[in-house]
């Protein structure tokens, strides 16, 4: 699997997923692609989400989610939930 920058990944993140996403990590430094075609469903939970999809391309790094309040959700939330929060 090929490696981005963070500010790469939170990019791909926000753009496919529709969700806002921050890693603690320099702008410049790598982990793995965010290469999913397709967002994942709604009715995922953000934990679900997370285990899936997002912690195996950070390798151990820390991050966080951010909603549309700025608020940091729940891990039963939805990801429809989630994604309904942000003002379009």
């Amino acid at each position: 699997m090929a490696k981005i920058s963070v500010r790469e990944f939170e990019q791909k993140v926000l753009e496919r997923e529709e969700v806002v996403l921050i890693v603690r990590a320099a702008a410049s430094e790598t982990v793995y692609d965010y290469d999913y075609a397709r967002k994942a469903a709604g009715t995922t939970s953000v934990s679900d989400w997370l285990e899936q999809r997002i912690k195996p391309c950070l390798e151990g790094k820390e991050f966080m989610i951010v909603s549309g309040d700025h608020s940091h959700p729940h891990g039963r939330t939805k990801l429809e939930t989630l994604r309904n929060s942000y003002e379009k």
